[in-house]
């Protein structure tokens, strides 16, 4: 008698009744369950069923044309709307056609912070809701603009935010309703059905999605997407990820559905089979602005590894940021700075665009419900994240537009437990010109979309809070780098070649404070070359 039972993808998903609440994991291509979410779309196709339906993830099972964002696409192209009836996502950043669902309010769309989302999971596996400091302050606090992506979902309330006070201090409590239907991914079974993860980028949040939905009341149906099947017992016992008994129906997928990320098919050194000795990738050559805000982040993380006295631990986010993983190689700090991906990765070179969450060499991989419970209790040393916009008193917006719904990601739960934050993005956003030429930052033709702005359109970090909880903060430019002070932004570095009036000052819709030790940044951030980073910071731990 088998415990779970190996079928096709038609026999298990047809099990799925209509309105069902759906988890489905996903970092972008990485864990997503491609086949049997195309597979489930195309059983509704042919029979109506199942309708309905509400997801629930843990980031994102869904990367440009792939995965939820084709299943979209297609509702559109047929017309039908009937196949999903809302969605709780923490990030739709790379899935337009997500984002045009929850702009025209076509279906009920809500947003949480992914370590929400990842530590929900496990709380709603015990029938609890997740009670946390979390976005208080921000756009997700329900004195703002709470977790509603559209009006349909602020109508209905499927998921929802509160207020609450415990012991005088104030708290956010999140919950969403209870998953009766799960789709995993994993790259082996077994006959028993126990799922291992060897050939997989991360481990996402695949076992804690299990265990919410097979929690009381009502334990729901799971069906997980696999490679392999493979002999009875011939997985080690400790590289079994989740056990067969929490599975209902195991999958097997074609490889063009189980990819390890958006352009990955498969990789050795992503999932950790190949740690090769040389882990820098091929640079371009090319020096440009956003390479000299990399590397003065890098400069600022080691000033801060001589101040700690200590190799470090960071977490770099999406954008310019992922590019310091690349500067931290190309200057031989990886066994000084150690750095981490929100999807779980630890070391190694972090990937950027729809293969963001994936990394190449890391040294460790971790569950993600994990790698929050560091980032939010303050177990890093420094993060560094992108910005959209940036307000008077320091607050950001990273990525939210009027006509742009990316959802938050990690980014509330990173700024909440980081004690050290640097914001890194161009000054400006728009078509421009800007170079790099001797040594210094020419800006032929300035981007006409002003990021200093006196209001910012949605607010996930912010300042005064940050201030109070002790934070250092930077913001970190091509062309300027501004400290956040009680008063304000404070002005303290400006690049070679450029006017502060004109370039800086006349580019913002409020006026910073001028630092009075104001100084150029340094030369060397803006020529050709390593910059010799390694034997500064092996100097300064020596000190």
């Amino acid at each position: 008698m088998t415990i779970v039972k190996i079928t096709d993808a038609e026999e298990a998903l047809s099990n799925i009744k209509d309105n069902s609440v759906v988890a489905i994991s996903g970092f972008n291509a990485a864990t997503m369950p491609e086949y049997l979410i195309i597979k489930l779309f195309d059983l509704y196709r042919r029979t109506g069923h199942p309708s309905g339906l509400f997801i629930v993830s843990d980031t994102l099972p869904a990367a440009n044309n792939h995965g939820l964002d084709l299943v979209a696409k297609s509702m559109y192209d047929e017309g039908d709307f009937n196949f999903i009836r809302g969605f709780m996502l923490p990030f739709l950043g790379q899935s337009p056609w997500l984002q045009r669902l929850a702009l025209e309010n076509r279906v009920e769309a809500y947003t949480w912070p992914i370590g929400v989302s990842v530590h929900w999971f496990r709380s709603k596996a015990l029938g609890l809701p997740v009670i946390t400091k979390v976005g208080l302050g921000t756009f997700l606090d329900p004195r703002q603009d709470g977790i509603y992506l559209n009006e349909l979902a602020r109508e209905r309330k499927a998921c929802r935010v509160e207020l609450i006070e415990i012991k005088g201090e104030e708290y956010l409590m999140y919950d969403c309703p209870k998953p009766n239907a799960a789709l995993i991914r994993g790259s082996t079974a077994d006959e028993l059905g126990n799922l291992s993860m060897e050939d997989e980028a991360i481990y996402g949040t695949v076992l804690a999605i299990t265990q919410a939905t097979k929690a009381m009341p009502n334990p729901g149906m799971v069906v997980a997407q696999v490679m392999y099947v493979t002999k009875a017992g011939s997985i080690r016992p400790k590289g079994v990820h989740v056990p067969g008994p929490l599975i209902d129906y195991i999958v097997e997928a074609p490889m063009e559905y189980h990819t390890q990320s958006a352009s990955i098919k498969y990789d050795p050194r992503v999932c950790g089979r190949v740690t090769p000795s040389n882990i820098c990738l091929q640079q371009d050559g090319k020096m440009d602005f956003e390479k000299v805000i990399a590397r003065r982040v890098t400069v600022e993380l080691v000033n801060l590894l001589g101040k700690v006295g200590k190799p470090l631990i960071v977490n770099l986010g999406i954008g310019i940021p992922s590019t310091v993983a690349r500067i931290i190689s190309e200057e031989g700090l990886g066994d000084l700075i150690f750095t981490t991906v929100e999807s779980g990765p630890w070391g190694g070179i972090a990937l950027n665009g729809d293969d963001f969450g994936v990394a190449i060499a890391p040294f460790a991989v971790i569950p993600m419900p994990d790698q929050f419970t560091i980032y939010e209790g303050g177990a890093i040393n420094a993060t560094s994240l992108g910005f959209m916009q940036v307000g008077p008193r320091g607050d950001v917006n990273p990525s939210f537009l009027p006509e742009r719904l990316p959802g938050p990601g990690g980014f509330p739960s990173i700024v909440h437990g980081a004690p050290r934050i640097y914001f890194a993005g161009a000054f400006t956003a728009g078509k421009r010109d800007i170079r790099i030429e001797n040594g210094r930052l020419v800006i032929g033709r300035d981007g006409d979309i002003v990021k200093f702005v006196k209001k910012p359109y949605k607010i996930a970090f912010n300042a005064e809070l940050g201030l109070k909880a002790g934070k250092e903060v930077l913001y970190i430019t091509e062309r300027a780098v501004f400290r956040l002070t009680p008063e304000g932004l404070l002005l303290e570095e400006y690049a070679p070649g450029v006017d502060i009036e004109r370039d800086i000052l006349s580019k913002m819709e409020f006026k910073p404070q001028l630092s009075r030790n104001i100084r150029q940044m340094e030369p060397e951030l803006f020529r050709e070359g390593k910059l010799g980073l390694r034997e500064v910071a092996l100097k300064m731990l020596k000190q």
